[in-house]
């Protein structure tokens, strides 16, 4: 049950971080939308998954706890669907990051 759940979890965790490894240099190499929106939902999983550990580690009590995990949700979401509007709206994630390493 808890234990199998928990694995699965860390695999995953693992895949997604291997995954950023090839996916980096992929966008630098293929920039185009498809790989702004793999970046926007890779890294913001990655992101999740990582303060998730943080508010496990760090964070006691029930309604903390509770608090913690929502407003962890709440932040996800509003970095996702802002990482999507930014693809959608603006020059994408691949060629904002183009830019910056231009100055």
């Amino acid at each position: 049950g808890s234990s199998k759940a928990a694995s699965l979890h860390w695999t995953g965790e693992r895949a997604v971080s291997v995954l950023l490894l090839g996916l980096l240099p992929a966008a630098y190499l293929c920039p185009g939308p498809a790989m702004d929106y793999s970046l926007a939902a890779a890294l913001t999983l990655h992101g999740h998954w990582g303060l998730g550990q943080v508010i496990t580690d760090y964070v006691h009590g029930d309604t903390a706890i509770k608090v913690a995990n929502s407003g962890l949700y709440v932040l996800s979401a509003v970095t996702f669907a802002g990482l999507c509007y930014f693809n959608y709206s603006d020059v994408g994630i691949c060629k904002a990051v183009a830019m910056l390493w231009s100055l």
